[in-house]
């Protein structure tokens, strides 16, 4: 399969999403651009086109997929019941970086929420995203556009490297600005659930949720055999192929523990790189979760080119969109964690 390039170049943007829109209409697969990372698109109605998805990805069949949407009359199909904290969450939060777990609405494959009665819905807000649903018509069931369990793809040309030649085309926008996948919170629980964070963050969730909880398998592995409503919560995500370790603790311990290891790799904040002397690469301001959200995956997918043993990585805060990295990075590191 040859994997078409669409460019959004000037004059080529409307052809480039006409194509696209062609393209998912006849069960085909697409890498689009949103907010979070870049998603591998197909009809979330056809089995055959979301089968496409997994095969491509080889991601395990009991893993959810979520639906993107770019309007909110598209839900009729999709669920049966949209429930009075649905509509609150989504006034507050669509559209953006937030799924929202609902009962699975008649027309949507079992194949798409893993054989659950449930399905995870949200409303990008990336320009581009919405412009494809609305040319094709139909909603995207759309994971991240990478093999299953590597780092997720924040830019076109990671989308490349990992599914070139295994699906149809890839829409060549601009890096995402978030960095993350969405927050994911199941409205199928009482109370509800935070199955997955993300760029919206506990904080702002509890604004709209006073009773939301967290679940455990966001800090923690669930068991072999749990069925889970979320991507992102079963198997080991986001990870180089160099074995990789989290570290916990303050800056000075870090440093101090880092420079006794030879034959690895520090990912460190930016105020500790200078400080450091084995290979190093500074991921962000500790102080601004935003910035190192938003290089994660970049950095990640760099650590394989230094060759050596061991990747450490210094964990961030849990606060703020800090808990979504340290989500991510817990299942990159296997859930080794050394806490200093």
């Amino acid at each position: 399969m040859k994997t078409e390039r669409l460019s959004l170049s000037q004059g080529f943007s409307e052809s480039s999403i006409k194509r696209s829109a062609e393209i998912l209409n006849n069960d085909g697969i697409v890498a689009i651009p949103t907010e979070t990372v870049y998603g591998l698109a197909a009809s979330a109605y056809s089995q055959s086109a979301v089968e496409k998805i997994f095969l491509a990805k080889g991601r395990p069949q009991d893993n959810p997929l979520i639906v993107h949407i770019s309007r909110l009359d598209m839900l009729e199909d999709i669920t049966s019941d949209f429930s009075d904290i649905a509509k609150r969450c989504a006034d507050a939060f669509w559209p953006g970086p937030f799924t929202m777990v609902l009962k699975r609405g008649e027309r949507i494959p079992k194949s798409v929420s893993a054989g659950l009665d449930t399905v995870a819905v949200r409303m990008p807000s990336d320009n581009i995203a919405r412009q494809v649903i609305e040319a094709s018509g139909l909603p995207l069931a759309a994971p991240s556009a990478n093999i299953s369990g590597a780092p997720s793809p924040t830019s076109a040309a990671h989308v490349l490297n990992d599914l070139d030649g295994k699906i149809d085309a890839v829409i060549m926008g601009n890096d995402c600005g978030v960095g993350v996948e969405s927050t994911v919170v199941s409205l199928c629980t009482n109370p509800p659930r935070l199955l997955r964070p993300g760029g919206v963050t506990v904080e702002q969730l509890k604004e709209v949720i006073p009773n939301l909880v967290i679940d455990p398998a966001v800090l923690a592995q669930p068991k072999s055999d749990e069925k889970v409503a979320s991507p992102g919560m079963k198997y080991k995500h986001y990870a180089p192929k160099t074995e990789t370790v989290l570290v916990s603790g303050d800056s000075e311990a870090y440093i101090s523990f880092i420079n006794t290891k030879s034959d690895s790799l520090a990912i460190c904040f930016d105020d500790e790189y200078e400080s450091i002397k084995t290979q190093k690469i500074a991921y962000g301001d500790k102080n601004n979760e935003e910035t190192f959200a938003k290089n994660l995956f970049s950095v990640l997918r760099k650590a394989d080119d230094y060759n050596v043993k061991t990747v450490y990585i210094h964990s961030p805060s849990k606060q703020g969109v800090g808990l979504a990295v340290y989500n991510r990075l817990i299942r990159a590191a296997s859930f080794k964690e050394i806490i200093l």
